[in-house]
């Protein structure tokens, strides 16, 4: 099934969507967010028939065109993976000047944590970061935990996992290849800006797509002003969902509405990677009214069109202090 979450009229509300692109309400979610209706059916069997329960009753409210699509949930928390090798390489080139793939990289699938309060609906537009010239965008797919789980292993993890949607990580590159020289990662480079949808689509609905090794094979697109930029399968990453789900939940707790990135996908996943295979900035960076498409084989697509952002307000930079100790008295 497809969920979205919809806002109609100053009111919003979750359904179901058929393959005719009307939405169906889901009982009972009137007050819900769809993170909340998650939560509450407690896992995939039971938001299943949640979702049954909607196709097969009330008035369906009207088409997909006629309402604004939101965010599909509203994640509890964002850990964005790095799982393309691909990708590994060619931005390493682009921000930090190296080359290969870190040797660390292949030992565990790495990630960060993104900002949960900066999700975006997918066609809405999406603002410049403050102070940065050298946008990206950064084609994934990101799985989304339904029950709450710690210490997975992956054959666990299956079982936690509730469906999928598409993940765009809009990333400022100037931001982000300052800031990681104080060696903590990513942080505005990364912060004002993700985007998710169309839909939750239902890991049931994602099966067919699954190869003998445990990956989904998936087809993967992204398109800037209509121009095929990047093309890919969502199968040549280097760790399943189930596997990344496990190392998510290793001495912690995964909980429902936590999103997982799948990380860039390669061959033009974004315009870094580009940048670092070719040496120069062709495309160039996004700039205010290109439009970004994404699209995923059975999940679906977001376009988004960049448009001019706020100024940053001024900081100073860090004060030289001097190093005076406290003065401790002596016991006697």
């Amino acid at each position: 099934m497809r969920f979205a979450t919809y806002e109609q009229q100053h009111r919003t509300g979750v359904a179901v969507v058929d393959e005719t692109g009307t939405l169906y309400p889901v009982p009972g979610a009137d007050s819900l967010t769809l993170t909340e209706l998650i939560d509450a059916t407690g896992g995939l069997p039971a938001l299943l028939d949640a979702g049954a329960t909607a196709l097969g009753g009330r008035r369906p409210v009207p088409h997909l065109s006629q309402v604004r699509l939101l965010p599909p949930l509203r994640p509890t928390s964002i850990r964005d993976f790095v799982t393309f090798e691909e990708h590994v390489e060619g931005v390493r080139r682009s921000v930090d000047g190296l080359s290969g793939v870190p040797e660390r990289w292949y030992a565990a699938p790495t990630f960060y944590f993104a900002n949960p309060h900066a999700v975006f609906g997918p066609h809405d537009d999406i603002p410049m970061p403050p102070g940065s010239t050298v946008l990206d965008y950064e084609l994934e797919v990101a799985a989304v935990v339904g029950r709450e789980g710690r210490d997975l292993t992956p054959a666990q993890a299956r079982d936690h996992i509730v469906g999928y949607t598409v993940f765009n990580d809009w990333s400022a590159r100037d931001l982000q290849s300052a800031e990681m020289k104080v060696g903590l990662g990513p942080c505005k480079g990364k912060d004002t800006a993700t985007t998710l949808g169309p839909y939750l689509v239902t890991a049931d609905e994602l099966e067919p797509y699954r190869d003998t090794d445990g990956f989904l094979r998936l087809a993967l697109t992204a398109e800037v002003n209509g121009q095929v930029i990047g093309e890919d399968l969502l199968s040549n990453m280097s760790w399943t969902f189930e596997e990344m789900t496990a190392y998510a939940s290793r001495g912690t707790v995964v909980r429902p509405g936590d999103i997982l990135g799948s990380g860039t996908c390669g061959n033009g996943g974004c315009l870094a990677e580009l940048w670092g295979v070719r040496g120069e900035q062709t495309p160039p960076p996004l700039k205010p009214g290109d439009t970004v498409t994404l699209t995923v084989e059975g999940i679906g697509t977001l376009t988004n069109t960049v448009v001019p952002g706020p100024a940053p307000l001024p900081l100073p930079p860090a004060r030289r202090r001097g190093r005076e100790r406290p003065h401790l008295k002596r016991r006697t």
